[in-house]
């Protein structure tokens, strides 16, 4: 459960987790938390309240012994023992009083989650730029590189998302990838995507299409018949651009899942996901001008292309 945190702050650029309370008979708030979260030992619960890192809604802490109430909800800090180090750095290419515009790294998450806290776009950010309030806009995925734009003041945020819920902004990617002769460019992939197996796999399915990408051609490489291509979505499905390319027979060059690999490789920090988001435009609801913006970083597999 997730939701504005009004008792804790950010800690380390990290905002608390919410977990609600529903209607039962736990004896204490405690025994509730060691059940919901089996992963997390009372006594990393019992140390989070000594260390006055879980409280309620209405900012009271959260003692060991605290009787059991639901319908309320109990804010508390995620805490990971041994973080992995993400060895590539973000740049901020703009801000001003409404957006952060940055170039992120392969492999560097977005937002905390799973093995990820102080390795993500997000917390370096705050705590590089002192924005506590900095929430994204929009997400690209852990593997791809390249722009995420984010929102400074919290009630801005609504109108910068809409646009993208309306299409309104225009998103510009670059792949590398093989290079079939038999495929004729441009093209249009339209398609159903649906959850996968395992959970974090996507893939496309019969029924009404929820998901649209225009691909172009734009230079080949003779010697190692790969080829630059030109992505952009119209909407904005999860793996969208990798489903859609696996799918046309030209998987995006040193992707871990798609075509399926099991198990699923580790992260291979010498071989990038060959996906970059490289630009965006909208017409800013707030100033009204028209926004653009381009990634300063580029795919480099030191191939020959020709046009």
């Amino acid at each position: 459960m997730n939701g504005p945190a009004h008792s804790l702050p950010a800690r380390n650029g990290v905002s608390p987790s919410c977990v609600g309370l529903p209607a039962g008979d736990w004896p204490t708030i405690t025994d509730f938390l060691v059940e919901r979260f089996p992963a997390i030992s009372r006594e990393v619960w019992l140390q989070r309240m000594a260390d006055k890192l879980v409280a309620d809604e209405f900012g009271e802490a959260v003692t060991p012994e605290r009787p059991y109430r639901g319908h309320m909800r109990v804010y508390y800090y995620r805490a990971l023992d041994d973080e992995p180090r993400v060895p590539f750095e973000a740049s901020v290419l703009w801000q001003d009083e409404h957006l952060v515009v940055a170039d992120k790294p392969h492999f560097l998450p977005v937002t905390p989650s799973g093995h990820y806290l102080q390795e993500t776009l997000l917390v370096r950010l705050k705590n590089s730029l002192g924005l506590e309030d900095l929430i994204p806009i929009h997400r690209i995925d852990r593997e791809t590189a390249g722009l995420v734009l984010f929102s400074v003041q919290p009630r801005e945020r609504d109108a910068y998302q809409a646009l993208f819920r309306r299409h309104e902004v225009s998103k510009d990617y670059e792949a590398i990838a093989p290079w079939r002769a038999d495929i004729q460019f441009p093209l249009t992939r339209k398609s159903r995507i649906v959850q996968g197996e395992p959970f974090f796999r996507q893939c496309e399915a019969e029924g009404e299409p929820n998901s649209e990408t225009h691909i172009d051609l734009l230079e080949t490489s003779p010697r190692t018949q790969l080829a630059r291509y030109a992505l952009r979505p119209v909407t904005g499905k999860k793996h969208q651009l990798r489903v859609h390319m696996n799918a046309l027979g030209i998987p995006i060059t040193n992707d871990r899942i798609y075509p399926p690999v099991h198990p699923t490789p580790d992260d291979d920090y010498s071989r990038p996901l060959q996906l970059l988001a490289k630009a965006v435009s909208f017409r800013d609801p707030f100033t009204g001008e028209l926004r653009a913006f381009h990634t300063r970083l580029g795919l480099s597999l030191g191939l020959d292309f020709t046009s």
